[in-house]
C-alpha cells in the first residue's frame, strides 16, 4: 500500500476527527467574553463559600483536568466512535449553554484571597492560575461538567466498565477536581450545582433516550425479518 492510500485509509478511519472543529467556535467566543466580561458583571456567591477553606494543594487535581479530558477523548476517538460522539454531544452542547449564560448574563465571582497564608510552590501555581484565568464566565462550570460528562462516558462504556481499576481512578480524579474548583476559590458551590444539574439534564437526551430508542428499533426490525 501506497502513502497515498494509507493517507486515505486513515482519513476514512479517522473521519470522526471533524468533530473537533467545535474548537473553532467554542475558543473565539469564549476568548471575546473573557476580554469584555470584566465589569457589571452578576456576582455569583452563596454563604457556602464564605465556610469552604482555601487549600492551595488541589492545584494538582485542577490542572490535571486538562490532562483527564484529554486522555478520555484520545480514548474514544481511537476505539470507540459511538462513545466518542456521544461524549462530544454531551460536552460541547453544556459547552454552547455555557457560552450563552455567560453571554446573556455575564457572571463573576469575588472569592478569591487577597493574601495567602501561606507560601509554597502550590500556592505559585495557584498565582498563576489567577493571573492567567480571569474570575469570570464561571458559570455552570466547565471544570465540573466536563469532569462528570468524561465520567458519564467512561460508565456507559462496556470496555472500560470491565477496568474496574482506570475507571474508578477516572471517578476519584473528577471527584478530586470538582473540589478543587472550590477550594482554589475558582467557583462558587452554585456554579458546581449548575454544571450538576446540566450535566444531568443532558446525560437524559444523550445517553438516555438514545438507549429507549435503540432496543425499541431493534423490535422492529425484528419484527419485519420474521
Amino acid at each position: 500500500m501506497n502513502m497515498k492510500s494509507k493517507a486515505a485509509a486513515f482519513i476514512k478511519k479517522y473521519k470522526h476527527a471533524w468533530v473537533f472543529m467545535y474548537i473553532l467556535i467554542y475558543m473565539p467566543w469564549f476568548m471575546y467574553l473573557e476580554k469584555h466580561v470584566t465589569s457589571n458583571y452578576h456576582v455569583i456567591h452563596s454563604v457556602i463559600d464564605d465556610k469552604i477553606p482555601f487549600i492551595e494543594y488541589f492545584i494538582v487535581p485542577y490542572l490535571l483536568w486538562f490532562v483527564f479530558i484529554a486522555a478520555v477523548f484520545l480514548y474514544f476517538f481511537f476505539t470507540d466512535v459511538e462513545g466518542f460522539y456521544k461524549m462530544a454531544k454531551l460536552m460541547f452542547t453544556g459547552m454552547t449553554i455555557f457560552l450563552i449564560i455567560s453571554t446573556l448574563m455575564p457572571n463573576g465571582l469575588h472569592l478569591r484571597p487577597m493574601f495567602f497564608a501561606r507560601d509554597n510552590v502550590f500556592v505559585d501555581m495557584v498565582r498563576m492560575l489567577y493571573r492567567a484565568d480571569t474570575p469570570t464566565n464561571v458559570m455552570p462550570s466547565l471544570h465540573v461538567f466536563n469532569s462528570i460528562g468524561a465520567c458519564i462516558a467512561i460508565y456507559n462504556s462496556k470496555a472500560l466498565r470491565r477496568h474496574k481499576i482506570i475507571s474508578w481512578s477516572a471517578y476519584i480524579l473528577a471527584g478530586l477536581i470538582i473540589l478543587a474548583t472550590m477550594f482554589l476559590k475558582q467557583h462558587s458551590v452554585i456554579d458546581v450545582m449548575a454544571a450538576f444539574l446540566m450535566a444531568y439534564t443532558l446525560y437524559q437526551f444523550v445517553y438516555v433516550t438514545h438507549g429507549k430508542k435503540v432496543p425499541k428499533l431493534s423490535r422492529q426490525t425484528a419484527f419485519w425479518l420474521k
